[in-house]
């Protein structure tokens, strides 16, 4: 894939795509063709401090970490982005999400990962 600006973080969508994040830029979305689907700067007026994790939740919702502003956002396929950490975190870094609604955020400042409940479905 070219054209990327410092990519750093990667990780699959549901659809069979990936989503990229950028140092000191964006977050875009791939699909399975390569070809960029959109930018998450783009597409939801959204500015970035420096994207790092990224990863992508049952609903297809793209979550980032953005180690410059100490937060992690979801964006949801529709509708506005939501602040899903803003407080407790030094250097977000790699993240993953579960099955069961937890987040795994690994705080490099802290030498650890930190879980973090963001979703609750029903049974």
């Amino acid at each position: 894939v070219p054209n990327l600006q410092g990519p750093r973080y990667v990780s699959p969508v549901p659809s069979g795509g990936f989503v990229v994040s950028e140092e000191c830029g964006d977050v875009k979305v791939f699909m399975s063709s390569r070809k960029l689907l959109c930018s998450l700067s783009s597409k939801y007026g959204h500015q970035f401090g420096n994207p790092a994790g990224v990863c992508v939740d049952m609903d297809g919702s793209i979550l980032v970490a953005d180690e410059q502003r100490r937060t992690v956002h979801l964006f949801p396929e529709h509708g506005a982005p939501i602040c899903l950490v803003s407080t407790g975190l030094q250097r977000p870094a790699g993240m993953t999400c579960s099955s069961s609604g937890h987040l795994f955020v690994a705080d490099t400042v802290e030498n650890c990962v930190k879980v973090f409940k963001y979703c609750v479905r029903p049974p």
